[in-house]
């Protein structure tokens, strides 16, 4: 693993613990020689991540979309910006660059960008680990929804298992070592896509 992105919110929410995550997350990286690829911006906790990062004298990399570029205000001290011209590149070139996705607590472009990286990996698009950081409990209830869509048979185990939780970017990032993707992926041949 060389680089992990952070989905993460471009606000700083209402609890404290949500930056100082957001600044463990980055040092974490950049102490295990990680590079950080991200949205791209340098508000909320996405600027958060990036100038803690940088300040470690890690590696960050930003993608963000050109019509975003003004109104998230892209960060100019980046490694590497990425303009691209919609959400859909956005993405793919984030998941590209990356070899792991974790989300920190943010909205619904959080989750979206989450959930959208977990269903690539449920097709068998990438074997790469992705996981919340669950910081005091922001996601719970979303934990506990998919265990119940789980147990209501919309997921299949192995498929949720992909999806990891923990409260610290160490742990989490001690799982991601030891992840290994489902024999069950709906892996698709390269001519369908």
């Amino acid at each position: 693993m060389k680089s992990v992105c952070i989905f993460c919110g471009s606000s700083f929410g209402t609890d404290p613990a949500y930056e100082a995550a957001a600044k463990a997350t980055a040092k974490a990286l950049v102490d295990a020689g990680l590079t950080v690829v991200y949205g791209g911006a340098k508000v909320g906790l996405m600027g958060v991540v990036a100038d803690t990062a940088l300040a470690a004298g890690g590696k960050v990399i930003g993608v963000m979309p050109d019509a975003l570029k003004e109104k998230e205000i892209h960060h100019q001290g980046l490694s590497e910006l990425y303009v691209v011209k919609s959400m859909h590149e956005r993405k793919a070139l984030m998941a590209e660059k990356s070899d792991g996705f974790i989300a920190l607590p943010g909205g619904a472009g959080t989750l979206e960008e989450l959930f959208e990286i977990w269903t690539w990996g449920q097709l068998g698009f990438h074997a790469k680990p992705l996981g919340f950081l669950n910081v005091n409990g922001f996601y719970d209830g979303l934990l506990r929804f998919l265990d119940h869509a789980t147990g209501q048979g919309f997921m299949k185990p192995d498929m949720r298992q992909i999806a990891q939780a923990a409260s610290t970017p160490e742990e989490l990032l001690r799982l991601f070592a030891s992840y290994k993707p489902p024999e069950t992926a709906k892996w698709i041949s390269k001519s369908e896509t």
